[in-house]
């Protein structure tokens, strides 16, 4: 694993290389750079070496008794040779394949509920099909589902919103990535609390923005210092990305944090807010989640993003929406109609049965909820139990974000030294067979992130494996 930090000013960009991802490289395929001069340039001829700077030409050469055999140009965009894969996707595949190969995996590294989509939101796709709505939907979505979730948003977040400042779109990962587009300009910088979703610098990156990394504290509880955002705006901020609860940590900004870092956005107009909020209704009391946008002043520079994926078990109808101000929101419409178009008919349907269960989804939620809460108080118990392991136990969401860096620097024989959360894993997957996502993918090296959307009797034999991993690395770690 390799990682590189560029500071200034304490801003942090950081970037990663991983084992996990494989490699692209083929042995007929030769590569070359140019590097041109950057001597008396303008800002403007600055830029456009910049992009032949970080174009690679990679010729394709295949066997061929032709002496005039053609040359393929299988080069790539500078914008997505800057995008790095995502490491919990490789991971999951990766452990997919070996219990397709017959190892014993236990697979806690992805963020998917282990819950089938409820009877009746299935019913309601399969009740679609039956009568024919199977043909596009309206670009930012059907009228139905859009009413819906403005009721929705207007019930249980207090914010208001028209059919017209909402999008549909396929996932909420979706109305992220089109949100950051319609916003960010090339050079703007987004403002990232870490640890983060792997995905939110590498949306900042396709947009051709700057990912601006802010560390937090596991003695906070992983949550975002006011002072430290405050000191880190500039005239180039342009979005700061929030996620309560949060993926990896299962933090929750209370109430009057949230109005702290908004009192501070309040002071820069050109700072807009990403609020995403796909794990809201998976939160454990006393913590109670907030809207961004329903703070005072908030709403007109916040976009809020939600889905079906995590509360309803619906992470294969790939459904989630955004709301906000009409500009922003015709923006992300622009995008997606040039793009997917709209989500699909059938999950739409399904989406809207869900948003008929009732406040916070109903029964159905709530009993999957307490089957998380559950299996959260048992891992939480199990793992404070082990010498060297930190934990700040989440508020919401299916995570623990454990650190584990104790165990860095151990030399195990035959497989070679701890020296990160990557190796770390690796060893848990060779030694323990359960797949889990190193923190570095996260932005914090520290730690590890265990998804606890399984079976109670599937962690706790995944525990017993970690746990026997770990002792035979050293009998006892000191705190």
């Amino acid at each position: 694993m390799a990682i590189s930090l560029h500071n200034s000013t304490n801003i942090s960009r950081v970037g990663f290389a991983s084992p996990f991802l494989g490699s692209n490289s083929a042995s007929k395929v030769s590569i070359s750079v140019s590097l041109p001069s950057f001597s008396n340039l303008s800002f403007k001829s600055l830029e456009t070496s910049r992009q032949q700077l970080y174009r690679i030409s990679a010729m394709s050469k295949a066997d061929s008794s032709s002496s005039n055999q053609v040359k393929v140009d299988i080069s790539l965009s500078p914008r997505v040779n800057s995008v790095k894969p995502s490491k919990t996707v490789a991971i999951t595949d990766h452990a997919t394949a070996l219990a397709q190969a017959g190892v014993p995996v236990i697979r806690l590294a992805a963020g998917e509920p282990d819950f089938d989509t409820p009877a009746i939101i299935a019913e309601a796709g399969i009740n679609a099909i039956r009568e024919g709505y199977t043909r596009y939907s309206p670009n930012a979505g059907t009228l139905e589902l859009r009413t819906a979730i403005c009721h929705k948003l207007k019930e249980e977040n207090g914010i208001s919103y028209t059919p017209d400042q909402i999008v549909v779109s396929n996932g909420a990962k979706q109305s992220i990535l089109q949100a950051v587009l319609a916003v960010c300009s090339p050079g703007d910088e987004v403002i990232i609390p870490a640890p983060y979703w792997v995905s939110y610098p590498e949306m900042a990156r396709l947009a051709d923005a700057t990912p601006v990394i802010l560390p937090t504290l596991i003695s906070d509880n992983f949550l975002l210092d006011p002072e430290l955002l405050e000191s880190n705006i500039t005239e180039k901020s342009r979005l700061l990305i929030l996620c309560s609860p949060s993926n990896p940590t299962g933090s929750v900004y209370p109430k009057k944090l949230l109005e702290k870092i908004a009192e501070i956005v309040a002071k820069h107009p050109r700072l807009l807010v990403l609020s995403d909020e796909i794990y809201e209704h998976i939160i454990y009391a006393p913590a109670t989640h907030t809207s961004f946008a329903s703070l005072p002043g908030m709403w007109e520079r916040t976009l809020t993003v939600n889905g079906f994926s995590k509360a309803f078990a619906m992470t294969g109808w790939r459904l989630g929406y955004i709301a906000g101000p009409k500009n922003f929101i015709a923006a992300c419409n622009k995008i997606q109609s040039q793009s997917t178009s709209g989500a699909s008919s059938i999950a739409q349907k399904a989406g809207f049965a869900a948003l008929g269960l009732g406040y916070a989804g109903g029964e159905v939620v709530s009993t999957m909820v307490k089957a998380f809460r559950e299996r959260r108080d048992f891992l939480v118990k199990s793992f404070g139990e082990l010498e060297g392991v930190k934990i700040s136990e989440p508020q919401g969401a299916f995570y623990l974000f454990i650190d584990f860096s104790s165990y860095y620097g151990i030399e195990v024989e035959g497989f070679g030294k701890i020296e990160n959360s990557e190796s770390l894993c690796r060893y848990l997957l060779d030694e323990g067979q359960v797949a889990l996502v190193p923190g570095d993918a996260f932005g914090e090296d520290s730690c590890i992130r265990i998804s606890y959307a399984a079976s109670l009797t599937t962690l706790q034999a995944s525990f017993e494996r970690i746990k026997k991993a770990l002792i035979s690395l050293r009998p006892a770690v000191p705190v």
